[in-house]
């Protein structure tokens, strides 16, 4: 905190000025010493030796001034690195301070008592909770301020490999021994990515030291967000050392030292972090030439310590590109794209042994899902698409339909068999046969948070969006496109898709509401996709067929439910009739699916009226008079479903409405909270009986329709 840095910039004048110095000097040695090797006076073996000597001087003259330049650029680059952590740890203090904490000259920090009140001290002597506070309070910002000084230290490392590097002869051929480095570079950070490919490079080969992976966390913590840093490194590595270095993490952090998966597993995430800064800028050389470098090494194969029992076992370099950027995050959209791109041509280009259609390129003997397993990307494909889900606009451009065929290939033409379920082994234990392939454990995980994002505009891993997402054409595109594929598939549809496309139909909640509750099929949106109700009818069957996934798409509904019943643009019987049409419809789909599958719905287990995590990003933002009312419906639908867990949906198709009462009486008192005024000037539609009446038709009408369309069908 005290030291004077602009000593740093003034060192770095003087090393100028000695650079100034030593052209002075070259000039005049190549003038009056060197120069008289050229001319005509001084010929034969004498002077050719002499000129051979005498230039090696006068290039050491002109290695200095490089060197010298160097150094002073070192010193402001230090300078600038200092200047900008001093800053941040007196700006750390100075906010501790005002939060009422003392910090102490070696940067300890404890609770300013001495500004309390005495109510306060009376709490702070007697009080556990507030005791408590003041402890984590405390705590977070020695953190804090830690990790600014950890910073600084960090840093300053830096600084010195660079300045231990910089007076290195790199040139072994010129004709000096330990001369004037005339490869010197006045950035810190190339320097330190040198070191850091030295370190990959005996990490690689099993002889890191334990100072070594030490230093290496520095590196990656100091400078991966560093452009030059990160460039360098991954240029000297190349892709295939990149890709060596980040399977050596792998082994060591999950089979071979365990004990240090911690340390391991976070040097891979500031790999992945370098690797995301390096590629920011597609149009770069190093982008263009490390991605034609990754185009080889992604289809090369690669072993992976402890990833599989059988011995020979090998791994492909795009399974473990996409391991490795999993830990990562920011990546640029045209990186991604491209990545997927570079993938799905490997795949769609790999022709196995005897052009055999059932192998896959990605072949390998596990399921690798779960906690233990599901870290590796043995699917790369799948893999990229899940970290391309974190940045919708990206998921959009590389599945719209109207673009490219991405989306058309993912959902109808990829084969999704990516595992070896089980090989053939007759008597005598030789084994022979082909492969047999299967999905993997997390099937299309990463494309179904794709599609959802593409189709949302939301992350479904993110957090809930606090305002509207409008909804582009490009949205609409992707929805309309994957429901009409889907829906065509019937019972073939992959069943980890469910989850998503209730996630998208509860996003496009107004749309899937019209069409699940709009009888004459005739009613236009003006600011959305006019669905096919045959297609929304066959999704909520396949829906249905997932507990979870059906739940989903009902309390969705309910929002949608809420939302129209408060349309002032709609006659108030026309939404309570849409009301009651959309649940029957809702219901005989799911009882046409649970009749196809032979077998009853009954839950089992616990389930709350509260919106699931999973889902809660989805719903569009309302306001809370919507929230609570769709939460009371939602409560009466559970309490409909424990009551009636052990009734059996009957082969007569009984109509399902009566399973919903509770849910129907709720939306009836809903919908005369809202339109009471007309209610009572209307016949049919009283209080006591009328409007109970009138949803009870309109479930009925729903129910029948359904069952109609899906009789066309």
């Amino acid at each position: 905190m005290t030291t004077d840095l602009s000593t740093l910039t003034t060192a770095a004048d003087r090393w100028d000025g000695m650079a100034t110095e030593f052209h002075k000097h070259e000039t005049a040695y190549g003038k009056d010493v060197h120069g008289i090797t050229l001319g005509p006076t001084w010929t034969g073996f004498s002077g050719d030796a002499a000129q051979k000597r005498l230039g090696i001087t006068l290039k050491e003259f002109q290695k200095a001034q490089v060197e010298a330049k160097a150094i002073a650029s070192l010193l402001r680059d230090a300078h600038t690195q200092f200047v900008d952590l001093h800053k941040k740890l007196e700006s750390a203090r100075d906010e501790a301070i005002a939060a009422g904490m003392k910090v102490s000259d070696q940067g300890v920090v404890s609770y300013d008592t001495g500004k309390l009140s005495q109510g306060d001290k009376q709490a702070l002597a007697h009080d556990p909770d507030y005791q408590d506070s003041i402890r984590k309070a405390v705590a977070s910002w020695q953190a804090r301020i830690d990790q600014c000084v950890n910073d600084v230290g960090d840093a300053d490392k830096g600084v010195e490999v660079a300045f231990q590097a910089v007076v290195i002869d790199s040139d072994l051929l010129d004709g000096t021994m330990n001369g004037f480095n005339g490869k010197a570079q006045g950035d810190i950070e190339k320097y330190e990515a040198d070191e850091a490919k030295d370190i990959a490079q005996r990490v690689n080969s099993g002889k890191a030291s334990a100072a070594d992976y030490q230093e290496l966390q520095r590196l990656f913590h100091d400078n991966s967000g560093d452009t030059a840093f990160s460039q360098t490194l991954l240029d000297e590595l190349g892709a295939k050392g990149t890709l060596q270095l980040s399977n050596s993490l792998d082994g060591l952090a999950y089979h071979d030292d365990k004990q240090h998966s911690g340390q391991y597993l976070d040097i891979q995430k500031g790999l992945a972090t370098t690797l995301a800064t390096a590629t920011q800028d597609p149009n770069s050389s190093f982008y263009k030439n490390f991605r034609a470098d990754m185009q080889k090494a992604g289809t090369e194969q690669f072993k992976v310590d402890g990833l599989s029992p059988i011995p020979d076992e090998k791994v492909r370099g795009y399974q473990s590109l996409v391991t490795l950027m999993q830990q990562g995050h920011g990546y640029n959209g045209k990186f991604l794209e491209d990545t997927a791109d570079d993938i799905r041509h490997a795949e769609e280009s790999y022709m196995p042994k005897g052009d055999n259609p059932t192998e896959s390129i990605w072949a390998l003997r596990d399921k690798f899902s779960g906690k233990d397993r599901g870290w590796f990307a043995n699917d790369p494909l799948d893999g990229v698409l899940g970290i391309m889900s974190h940045d919708p606009k990206t998921s959009t451009e590389y599945l719209d339909p109207a673009h490219n065929d991405n989306l058309q290939y993912l959902l109808h033409g990829r084969n999704w068999d990516t595992v070896i379920d089980h090989f053939a082994t007759p008597p005598g234990g030789t084994t022979t046969g082909i492969p047999v392939l299967a999905p993997d454990g997390d099937d299309r995980k990463g494309f179904g948070d794709a599609l959802a994002a593409a189709a949302t505009g939301i992350d479904p891993n993110g957090q809930r969006p606090m305002a509207p997402t409008p909804h582009t054409d490009a949205n609409n595109r992707v929805f309309v496109h994957a429901l009409d594929v889907l829906s065509q598939q019937g019972n073939d549809m992959p069943a980890s898709l469910r989850d998503d496309m209730a996630k998208i139909m509860v996003n496009h909640g107004h749309e899937t509401y019209v069409a699940m509750s709009d009888p004459s099929g005739g009613r236009r949106i003006a600011d959305g996709p006019n669905l096919d109700r045959d297609q929304v009818l066959e999704m909520t069957k396949q829906i249905s067929r997932s507990q979870d996934s059906y739940n989903m798409l009902h309390e969705g509904m309910n929002y949608a439910i809420m939302a129209d019943i408060h349309d002032p643009s709609r006659h108030p019987e026309d939404t309570l009739h849409s009301a009651g049409t959309a649940i029957g419809f809702m219901e005989e789909g799911r009882y046409l699916a649970l009749k196809g599958d032979q077998h009853d719905y009954t839950w089992d287990k616990a389930w709350s009226y509260h919106a699931s995590g999973a889902l809660l990003n989805f719903i569009p933002v309302y306001g809370d008079l919507y929230q609570r009312g769709a939460d009371a419906l939602t409560s009466a639908w559970v309490m409909d479903e424990q009551q009636d867990q052990a009734a059996k949906l009957t082969s007569d198709s009984q109509a399902t409405y009566h399973l919903r009462q509770n849910q129907l009486n709720e939306i009836a008192d809903k919908w005369y909270a809202a339109n009471s005024h007309w209610a009572d000037s209307h016949t049919g539609y009283s209080h006591d009986q009328g409007i109970y009446d009138q949803i009870n038709g309109a479930a009925n009408d729903g129910n029948a329709r359904a069952r109609g369309m899906a009789g066309a069908q």
